[in-house]
């Protein structure tokens, strides 16, 4: 009997190839917009690396280890992990008050916890998140990368703002010239070209911080392994570990629905934990999937697949230490055109224009507002994720509550009285349900039609329960008829067991 696994040259034969290998233009695109995701990764990782209060090459080796290896290990091809403002945020009073040991350690424990959510299947828990949520994750992350922009366009030379403005015309109208050579990269290079010939004093990225000049070198955390340095970082990672993983699947999702692809949701949560951890072991601060430079890389310049995330890592290396001074050179100007289009084109304009919000239901645009209010205000876009998700359930429940309806028919001879339920019977619109009935009036023989409802709950069984007690004491006798399988199951699970017999 032949066997069921393959030889190995039968596997590579059924390997797909990738398309970069077989398509010259498709190598053209990952390439450069690798490259211009790595030009545009430095300031920010500086950034954040400040923000964590550690050294600017912390965030830097982060952006380079985690973008290589969630090339390989994610699931979402062309998504862009690095350093994080989120990640930052959560690990700088750990930083602060224990050092950067600790930091380091949190970092490849919450790359642990990640791999663990990731093998439970917490990456399903995506499906919960409704579209309003989504609307309001896109809108909100848009208004956070144009807000990050902001300090870099006050208290500024006056040279900035006609640099911003030529970015963005050359960004705006080179595409219609051609599209071989991506607009933002177009944009970097001319200013600064511009910049260094006619010496224009204006802020560069060196000035953000000293880049580094040589590659990090694994080790082990500099922390005593006892149980009290695992108490000290544990709820640093595991806030880590659920910040990363939320923002990532969020992120993950959105580039589903720009490129018309799917993506394993499971392995891109396993994935962000093997890349924490690799991240950890060479010293950097950590990150997850980063929303501003993916979209640089997949709606701006059309990478579709690892080879983009793969050399923007590299090449972010390649520029910090064979290219540092060069890389120094690049207006900031420069990189805030290319982030402002990028907010620009990430907003969905659509779902604020007035023909649909007239068309809107009202608890969808309360969602959508929330959400984009909760990101803003806390600068975390889990937060307003589960705010909005949770505000978005209890819209729902109320909506389905009412829904449940009630109607009562009489027999001619006045010996019966059949209710009919039609509806959702679930904690929300339970209560209702025992207000429904004509318990004084009614005749001797009561029957509840449920053939048109479903029992979701223990608190359903419970209010059928004090239906049946009430018409019980008026010497009464209810008949309940039409349940469904899972509804009877439930029914006669709980029937009699929740009220203690009262």
């Amino acid at each position: 009997m032949p066997s069921s696994v393959p030889s190995p040259a039968a596997w590579l034969r059924g390997c797909r190839r990738p398309s970069w290998l077989s398509d010259p233009k498709v190598l053209r695109t990952e390439v450069l917009a690798g490259l211009v995701v790595a030009l545009a990764l430095i300031p920010e990782a500086i950034s954040f690396s400040i923000i964590a209060g550690v050294d600017p090459a912390i965030g830097l080796f982060a952006s380079f280890t985690m973008a290589v290896t969630i090339a390989v290990v994610g699931g979402r091809p062309a998504m862009i992990s690095a350093a994080t403002g989120a990640v930052a945020l959560v690990i700088a009073p750990l930083n602060r008050e224990h050092g950067f040991g600790h930091l380091v350690a949190a970092v490849i424990l919450a790359g642990v916890i990640q791999i663990v959510l990731g093998a439970l299947g917490v990456a399903r828990l995506l499906r919960f998140v409704p579209r309003s949520v989504m609307v309001g994750f896109v809108n909100s992350l848009a208004i956070l990368v144009f807000m990050a922009q902001v300090p870099e366009l006050t208290d500024v030379p006056w040279p900035v703002y006609p640099l911003l403005a030529a970015g963005l015309a050359l960004m705006v109208f080179f595409p219609r010239v051609t599209a071989v050579v991506p607009a933002p990269l177009v944009s970097i290079t001319v200013l600064t070209v511009l910049t260094v010939a006619a010496g224009i004093a204006v802020p560069t990225v060196g000035d953000k911080g000293e880049l580094p000049s040589a590659l990090p070198v694994p080790g082990l955390p500099d922390v005593p392994f006892t149980l009290d340095t695992l108490t000290t970082v544990a709820p640093y990672a595991l806030a880590m570990a659920l910040v990363g993983l939320m923002e990532s699947l969020m992120t993950a999702k959105l580039v589903d629905d720009i490129t018309d692809t799917t993506s394993s949701k499971t392995r891109e949560s396993v994935g962000q934990g093997v890349a924490n951890i690799v991240t950890g072991f060479f010293g950097g601060m950590g990150g997850c999937a980063m929303i501003g430079q993916t979209m640089i890389n997949v709606r701006v310049s059309g990478a579709r697949t690892r080879l983009s995330t793969f050399l923007a890592g590299a090449f972010l290396m390649v520029l910090c230490i064979v290219f540092g001074p060069v890389v120094s050179d690049i207006p900031m100007a420069a990189l805030v055109a290319v982030m402002v289009m990028v907010s620009v084109a990430t907003f969905d304009w659509h779902s604020v224009a007035p023909k649909t919000l007239r068309r809107m239901p009202a608890g969808e645009i309360t969602v959508m507002v929330v959400t984009v209010a909760c990101v803003i205000a806390t600068h975390n876009l889990a937060i307003g994720v589960v705010v909005g998700s949770v505000i978005a359930m209890a819209v729902f429940a109320r909506r389905v509550a009412r829904v449940a309806e009630v109607t009562a028919v009489t027999d001619p001879d006045g010996s019966s009285v059949v209710y009919r339920v039609t509806g959702e019977l679930f904690f929300a619109s339970s209560d209702d349900l025992v207000g429904r009935f004509s318990y004084a009036t009614d005749p001797e023989h009561v029957v509840i039609d449920l053939s048109a409802a479903h029992v979701w709950d223990a608190s359903s069984v419970a209010a059928l329960d004090t239906v049946e007690a009430k018409y019980a004491r008026r010497g009464k006798r209810v008949e309940i008829t039409g349940l469904n399988e899972p509804s009877a199951h439930l029914h006669r699970r709980l029937s009699g067991e929740l009220t203690g017999g009262h």
